[in-house]
């Protein structure tokens, strides 16, 4: 008699896809959270069921037979559908509630963001906020994040947003080196030591022109992030690119030349298409959109007042 099929379910779906993409069972326990032996044991199972090898065992580890890449293949489809179910759902929420995951940068958060973040939250008190601070952007596509906040001049094509400000860049020094920057010319300049950010960040404009137009041996230091660069100019290291709204705030540091349009980059707001009529969503972005509207000359190093974002009430 012929055994009647047994469907496979999502968590055999899930496991198969798990050891396609780590290539080796104690990689896909971990993923899975399950132990080595049950791994091994419910594969074999799936591979009965089925009555077809998905895995051929090598060496150098577990290789998907062309079965085992269909299946791959299908739960990696399953998974993309419910993450958009849920996407779409969360889009739907009626009134501005719950949880709104937010990735920007630790020099946003630090400098702009955490007072707008905290009027925010008075204003709206249904609300909460998990801040991921990260350069790389998360895939919002995934939900690794609901709302992303960068500085930049191609924000991706699978996301949409708002721009809310253009962020300006000048060179600055340490002010008690420069008593009068006003004076300062190009041959003081190209005596300098000069401070940069790494290669991890070479895709700015800033750090393109120190590559290109700064000696290599005048450039006495590098760090991954702007607040460090920011500390590294105030300390006296050398001289460097900040953005305005970072240096302007800070006494020790003096202009040495007027904010260059050519290092500038867009700020902007970004949500997930299916995400951007969640009333939550949509209250955060109308919000700091607002916000940081207010304060536009300071950011975009038209005004030197200082950026003060009234405290949360």
């Amino acid at each position: 008699m012929t055994e009647t099929f047994k469907p496979l379910a999502w968590d055999d779906l899930r496991l198969v896809k798990a050891v396609a993409e780590a290539g080796s069972l104690p990689a896909a326990a971990g993923r899975l959270g399950l132990n080595h032996s049950t791994v091994f044991r419910r594969l074999g199972q799936i591979e009965q069921a089925l009555g077809v090898p998905l895995f051929e065992r090598r060496r150098t580890g577990y290789v998907p037979t062309s079965a085992g890449e269909e299946i791959a293949a299908l739960a990696e489809r399953v998974d993309s559908d419910v993450t958009g179910v849920v996407r779409r759902l969360a889009g739907r929420e009626p009134a501005p509630a719950g949880e709104l995951r937010v990735t920007t940068n630790d020099s946003l958060l630090i400098h702009l963001l955490t007072p707008l973040f905290a009027r925010f939250l008075a204003t709206f008190p249904a609300i909460r906020l998990d801040v991921v601070l990260d350069n790389q952007a998360l895939n919002l596509s995934r939900r690794d994040a609901d709302v992303a906040i960068r500085a930049t001049d191609e924000p991706p094509d699978t996301l949409v947003g708002r721009r809310a400000a253009r962020i300006a860049w000048a060179l600055y020094g340490r002010a008690s080196d420069f008593p009068m920057p006003e004076a300062v010319d190009e041959d003081m300049l190209a005596s300098c030591r000069w401070v940069s950010l790494g290669d991890n960040m070479g895709s700015l404009k800033a750090v393109k022109f120190v590559k290109a137009a700064i000696a290599p041996d005048r450039v006495a230091y590098k760090v991954n992030t702007v607040l460090g660069l920011a500390e590294a100019v105030e300390g006296g290291i050398g001289i460097g690119h900040l953005p305005c709204f970072i240096a302007d705030v800070r006494p020790s540091l003096t202009r040495l030349a007027p904010p260059d349009p050519a290092f500038s980059a867009d700020l902007w707001l970004l949500t997930h298409p299916d995400l951007r009529h969640a009333a939550r969503v949509r209250a955060l972005l109308d919000f700091l959109a607002a916000e940081i509207g207010a304060f536009r000359a300071v950011i975009e190093g038209r005004s030197r007042d200082g950026y003060g974002p009234r405290p949360a009430e």
